[in-house]
């Protein structure tokens, strides 16, 4: 492995201790290198808070302050070039005269998208673009569906059995996976901003869709439920963390007092990509899809999910609801005890 490679690789590291709480901003880590030597490094720790690159050159030793303007400065996503609650990173590195930057992937919000870059370059900076660029797409991924495509990142989780069924078909409520592959499930659950589940998910399993088994923030809730049915006494509508409750306009019996209706119409076709708009609206820059089985086939059948999760069990059922064909090889496999974990990008 190139000392490049591990440079860039310790920035995605460091870029993912911000998950869960950079959002609706993105995820990144910065390293500052003096001769094969990090001399300062960084990620972006929280929404509001000081970007990676600032964390970088603020964490250098006075002794090594010199040695600033003859470091390469590594970032997993394009140094910002606009001014928001922060000064832009361009700044920020011709200021410093760092002479040498070098990224993973392009930040894709209106006003960056190589316009960071190209501003370094005006100045005499050295630019060296797609240094691990399938990784750097994958961690960007996040923010740039985000601020390019007005929805959610999209993440699909199930658990299937081992001849691809999701669920009985009386709709009666059947644990497949694991305690290991449940508490990862949990952790994940505090890397997300909302969770989505449908009507006959949220009757059956009664989820609180809380991260009870990892600690951490617990994510918004939102629930499908077209008809107007659940009761209010579901774990969903108990207070505990907010919850988004869509239902067919017209429908305005409302028995879910913690919870924050939202009128919708489900008979128009494009109501899933308008209620996506109108989550990102609410600065939902990450969505998890839990289920059920009408839900999850919902999204694959209009191409509208980026990643998907999948926990394939040792399970073998005769009968049952189809997990949905998503079509796309797995770009990565775990094996959690008898559980088997892959992992699909939609955009590879």
């Amino acid at each position: 492995m190139s000392q490049q490679v591990q440079f860039m690789q310790r920035c995605f590291d460091l870029a993912r201790l911000g998950a869960g709480h950079a959002s609706p901003n993105p995820m990144v880590g910065a390293v500052l290198v003096h001769e094969n030597r990090i001399i300062g490094e960084g990620f972006f720790a929280k929404d509001g808070g000081p970007h990676a690159e600032v964390m970088a050159v603020r964490s250098v030793k006075d002794v090594d302050r010199h040695l600033i303007k003859a470091s390469s400065l590594y970032v997993s996503l394009e140094p910002c070039n606009i001014y928001g609650r922060t000064p832009p990173c361009t700044n920020l590195i011709l200021e410093e005269k760092i002479p040498h930057v070098i990224v993973a992937a392009r930040d894709l919000t209106p006003g960056v998208n190589g316009a960071g870059l190209a501003r370094l370059r005006q100045h005499g900076v050295k630019v060296e673009e797609a240094v691990l660029s399938q990784r750097g797409k994958i961690l960007s991924e996040y923010r740039n569906v985000f601020v390019s495509k007005d929805r959610p990142y999209l993440l699909l989780k199930y658990a299937q059995t081992s001849n691809g069924f999701l669920a009985p078909l009386d709709g009666s409520t059947h644990w497949l996976s694991n305690g290991f592959s449940k508490r990862l499930t949990h952790k994940w659950r505090t890397e997300t901003d909302a969770i989505m589940v449908g009507a006959g998910t949220a009757r059956a399993d009664d989820p609180a869709l809380t991260p009870r088994f990892y600690p951490g923030r617990s994510p918004r809730r939102v629930v499908i439920d077209r008809k107007g049915t659940l009761p209010s006494t579901l774990q969903l509508f108990d207070g505990s963390t907010p919850t988004l409750l869509f239902r067919q306009s017209g429908i305005t019996t409302a028995n879910q007092a913690n919870a924050r209706l939202i009128a919708h119409d489900f008979t128009q076709p494009d109501w899933l990509p308008k209620m996506l708009a109108q989550l990102a609206e609410q600065k939902i820059a990450h969505l998890t899809v839990e289920g059920g089985a009408w839900l999850l086939q919902q999204f694959v059948a209009q191409d509208l999910w980026d990643e998907a999760r999948v926990f394939t069990t040792k399970a073998n059922w005769k009968v049952g609801l189809a997990a949905p064909a998503l079509g796309k090889i797995a770009s990565q496999e775990f094996i959690l005890q008898q559980d088997r974990l892959t992992i699909h990008y939609n955009f590879l």
